[in-house]
């Protein structure tokens, strides 16, 4: 039993977990930067330790599950999922304008965050059982459009237009990994061309269609809708080359970034750290990215293949967008930098990503 255990440990693929603690340490200390001047959020640092620690315990539980048996339920986890989309819409906690939580006794979570998990899920089982041997075209992308198509329209009414784009662009990650014709790939570039036409024009709010001018002028309205972004702007800025030192951000300690401690976490990192600090950070998660890409590769089921391209591409736009959102690069939308941003349901949704593909690692060697 104990020689049993002894190969298991050795054939344990420990580099998600420390990837995950790594990034954790320097997203914790960042987050008490944060805060720490303020007394109404000094707690939030205890409370994202007490979610990390939930998180390291379902990478542990996960990485031991036969990856085949996540195949098995895959379509099981999806459709839960809507339900408990659709149960947000009739019975969510409503803050800040948007209805995008739900709470069973002392637990809040939201259901939009663990959606991008089951979303790949379901996808990477629809593709392994078509078994295609060509490059895939319009009909074999219906179905999987679907899929991703009706929990992104479930997330935009809450509204979060964010997690509702970023399920979509999740989805055409999977689709796109799976061989489209190049014919295609034009058709769909100029159709969401399209579709964002008319979506800016009659299907976003008001505050939203803001964003996206704000994004071209935030000066526009430097006290209103452009603030947040002038703000992050002024902190990435004063940061240069090395940064002011830890605990000295002006933007945080004086409170005039908003939601420091969530979507500007990043500001935050940049201005004490500058420039040097965030290639520091950025090398970090490609070095993460690109394990998901040799797991891609390594797997010998398409199954495990195809969820290894999901899980690294939730993990590459949330932090592509975030970094590009708070640098004047992208509309802020309001997308958490990954294990960096405060909040337990993001969190628990990487410690998750972690844990499964650790399973289909380990799926290689131990099972």
């Amino acid at each position: 039993m104990d020689r049993d255990l002894d190969v298991v440990f050795k054939k344990f693929d420990f580099s998600f977990l420390l990837m995950t603690c790594c990034l954790f340490l320097i997203g914790i200390l960042n987050l008490y930067s944060a805060t720490h001047g303020n007394p109404a959020e000094s707690f939030l640092y205890k409370s994202q330790i007490i979610w990390f620690g939930i998180s390291v315990a379902v990478i542990f539980i996960l990485s031991f599950i036969d990856s085949r048996n996540i195949f098995r339920y895959a379509y099981v986890f999806y459709f839960i999922n809507i339900i408990l989309l659709l149960l947000v819409l009739v019975m969510g906690d409503t803050a800040l304008g948007a209805r995008r939580w739900l709470e069973i006794g002392p637990i809040r979570f939201q259901p939009s965050e663990m959606m991008k998990i089951t979303l790949v899920l379901a996808m990477s089982r629809w593709f392994t059982r078509q078994k295609y041997d060509r490059e895939i075209g319009f009909k074999e992308i219906i179905i999987p459009f679907l899929m991703a198509l009706l929990p992104a329209i479930l997330a935009i009414i809450q509204p979060d237009l964010g997690t509702g784009l970023l399920m979509l662009l999740v989805g055409f990650s999977i689709i796109f990994f799976m061989g489209l014709r190049l014919k295609l790939i034009m058709i769909l570039f100029f159709v969401g061309v399209l579709v964002g036409g008319v979506m800016y024009k009659f299907g976003l709010k008001e505050y939203q269609r803001k964003r996206i001018l704000t994004f071209i002028d935030p000066k526009a309205d430097a006290q209103g809708s452009g603030y947040n972004a002038i703000q992050s702007e002024i902190a990435i800025g004063s940061g240069q080359i090395i940064g002011k030192g830890y605990k000295k951000s002006s933007q945080a300690s004086l409170n005039y970034l908003p939601e420091n401690h969530t979507d500007f976490i990043f500001s935050v990192f940049n201005e004490e750290h500058g420039l040097f600090g965030s290639i520091v950070l950025i090398i970090l998660y490609l070095i993460l990215i690109f394990r998901f890409l040799w797991l891609s590769s390594s797997v010998s089921r398409l199954f495990d293949s195809t969820v290894s391209i999901g899980l690294m591409s939730i993990l590459f736009w949330h932090t592509f967008i975030n970094m590009s959102m708070v640098t004047g690069l992208l509309p802020i939308v309001g997308i958490p930098l990954p294990l960096m941003s405060y909040g337990g349901s993001s969190l628990l949704t990487f410690g998750i990503c972690m844990g499964l593909a650790t399973a289909m690692s380990n799926s290689r060697n131990i099972f």
